[in-house]
């Protein structure tokens, strides 16, 4: 093999590596490593600076290979097949090692033992780049066409953007009629206008869009083929999935859009099922239809309490624990508190909490309701309010942490438990678009900042509170950056798919089909090589992810995926363990 010439960076990344890792002792060790014409460190391999220096190495060292020691390769991977495309190196000549989450930040108290494992793991990279060859990406023509599934705030308005750009979009949604949560309210905070006019209003746009924007309700989607840029969707429309009336839609982009469902409590959680104990949309629903006086069962309210966290920041031991914080609900709860001032300024108000998360502008939503008399106590997370009715009267008991715990007793006429954002039931969707899952049970993102809309299936994306817990503003915003990215992908015609795909040795297989039942993405199939005689399996490149699972059932090592073949995995186990 021809003496490769490879360029490795070994990232400081403002400490985040050089305070557990010696990182100019792994450029001393890995500069004499075969094929290394030139090692150094860099303060932010990611910066402008960083990336310049590479670049400027690159092409007067004629380098034809590129290590990059930093973060995950979840952050910057693109960034530095960037930068080798910028240099006029085959992106593919790139390999990114991870010295941060798998190294400096997992082995802060052995600093030695940390800079001994970044020698092996940037040996390992140096290795596989040895092996690597110039890999071209599949060029493939895309269909100028959207697909939205969830008719809610984020999906019209995501629908409303792409139709504006020229994009001709279905938009498929599971209910009877568009409008998801927004549609129920009236009032929404902060600016205080009706969910459901602004839901009339978008949906008085897509009218005028005409043909450009085509709505299907009671329809779900069943079946995505094809792949990137080129969808086929089958959709489900009336029914259930044996009744339903189907339909083909063929389409460059997908965005789910498919919102969120509100947490139910369990039978007795802070008293529930008990008579004056409501669910803060049941609630809110209750203070939008009053008329100048809040009644319940008859009966005019003159003290409310309200109990927040109710469904999130669950303990781990909860079965189906809901960990996360909903960051909505204490804005909605304080806002509904506001609406409820102004219908009777005499109602009196109890906020128990465990923290109060109105972030950013909604502050003063926070300092609005405490200056219209709302009381609010603060519990201990293990010492939560108990609410009971035993003696006939409904009745909350709170030990008040900014009263030294204090117990106070409190005879509400209504207690109102805030509830969080859960995800929706979507299994056939999950299923169908085999998009993952986070520890939320929400979709998960590929990067909350660098990637916070894309999913790893290329040409699926994800907004609003499909995604996690989000209110109306946020959901757009997230629409918007999902109605961009598809957008991206389809209008210019044509885009690119990885090369890192699957691929078969005539030679060694004898279909036996395992590989095919191992491939979740159904890229692999059997078909007959004339020229020898037998049936072999073929990779469809255009539907394969390069994930490996058909590598490791194959019987006669007859798949390997581009790039991480056999030999150049042997070859980065050996130099991983070499002697330091």
């Amino acid at each position: 093999m021809t003496e490769r010439k490879v360029g490795v960076y070994i990232c400081h990344c403002g400490g985040n590596i050089s305070d557990y890792v010696d990182v100019h002792k792994v450029r001393d060790v890995v500069e004499s490593e075969d094929g290394v014409a030139i090692a150094k460190t860099t303060m932010f391999a990611c910066s402008d600076a960083g990336q310049q220096e590479m670049i400027d190495d690159i092409k007067e060292q004629k380098l034809d290979g590129l290590v990059v020691a930093s973060c995950s390769p979840k952050l910057h991977l693109l960034t530095f097949r960037g930068v080798a495309k910028r240099a006029n190196l085959n992106p593919y000549q790139y390999v990114q090692v991870d010295i941060r989450e798998q190294d400096s930040w997992a082995h802060r108290e052995d600093h030695e033992g940390a800079t001994e494992k970044a020698i092996r793991l940037v040996r390992a990279g140096i290795a596989k780049v040895r092996q690597s060859q110039p890999l071209k990406p599949t060029e493939v023509e895309t269909v100028k066409k959207a697909l939205i599934v969830g008719g809610g705030i984020a999906g019209l308005r995501a629908a409303l953007v792409l139709a504006d750009m020229g994009i001709y979009v279905y938009l498929i949604e599971r209910e009877e009629k568009v409008g998801g949560w927004a549609s129920k309210f009236s009032v929404m905070y902060p600016h205080d206008k009706s969910g459901k006019e602004l839901i009339g209003e978008l949906l008085s746009e897509v009218a005028k869009r005409g043909s450009k924007i085509t709505i299907f309700t009671n329809a779900e989607l069943l079946k995505k083929g094809g792949y990137l840029g080129n969808f086929d969707i089958t959709v489900g429309i009336g029914g259930d999935t044996n009744e339903a009336e189907t339909i083909n839609l063929k389409v460059g982009a997908v965005i789910v859009a498919t919102g969120f469902d509100t947490y139910k409590p369990k039978q007795g959680e802070f008293g529930y099922g008990l008579k004056g104990v409501v669910t803060l949309p049941e609630f809110k629903a209750m203070v939008e239809a009053s008329d100048g006086k809040l009644e319940y069962d008859g009966q005019q309210v003159k003290n409310v309490t309200y109990i927040y966290c109710v469904g999130s920041r669950q303990k781990a031991d909860v079965e189906n624990a809901n960990t996360y914080c909903s960051r909505y609900c204490c804005n909605a709860a304080i806002h509904t508190s506001t609406l409820v001032s102004k219908v009777d300024p005499t109602v009196h108000q109890f906020h128990l909490y465990r923290d109060i998360r109105t972030y950013g502008k909604y502050e003063t939503l926070y300092e609005e309701t405490q200056k219209m008399g709302s009381v609010f106590l603060k519990f201990d997370e293990d010492e939560p309010p108990v609410v009971d009715s035993s003696d006939g009267t409904l009745r909350v008991r709170v030990k008040d942490l900014l009263t030294d715990r204090e117990e106070i007793e409190i005879d509400p006429d209504l207690v109102v438990l805030v509830t969080g954002m859960v995800p929706r039931e979507n299994a056939g969707l999950t299923n169908a678009l085999k998009i993952p899952l986070g520890r939320d049970r929400f979709y998960n993102e590929i990067h909350p900042k660098l990637r916070p809309v894309e999913t790893v299936i290329d040409g699926v994306y994800i907004a609003g509170a499909a995604q996690g817990p989000k209110n109306s503003s946020e959901s757009v915003a997230s629409a918007l950056a999902a109605a961009s990215k598809a957008a991206g992908l389809v209008m210019k015609g044509y885009t690119e798919l990885q090369p890192l795909v699957a691929y078969v040795d005539p030679d060694k297989c004898e279909w036996c089909g395992l590989c095919a039942e191992a491939c979740p993405y159904e890229a692999i199939e059997k078909s007959t090589d004339e020229q020898r005689g037998k049936e072999i399996a073929t990779v469809t490149g255009m539907l394969c992810k390069g994930c490996g699972g058909c590598v490791p059932v194959c019987p006669t090592d007859a798949i390997q995926v581009k790039d991480y073949e056999d030999h150049t995995i042997m070859d980065a186990i050996d130099a991983l363990l070499e002697e330091v």
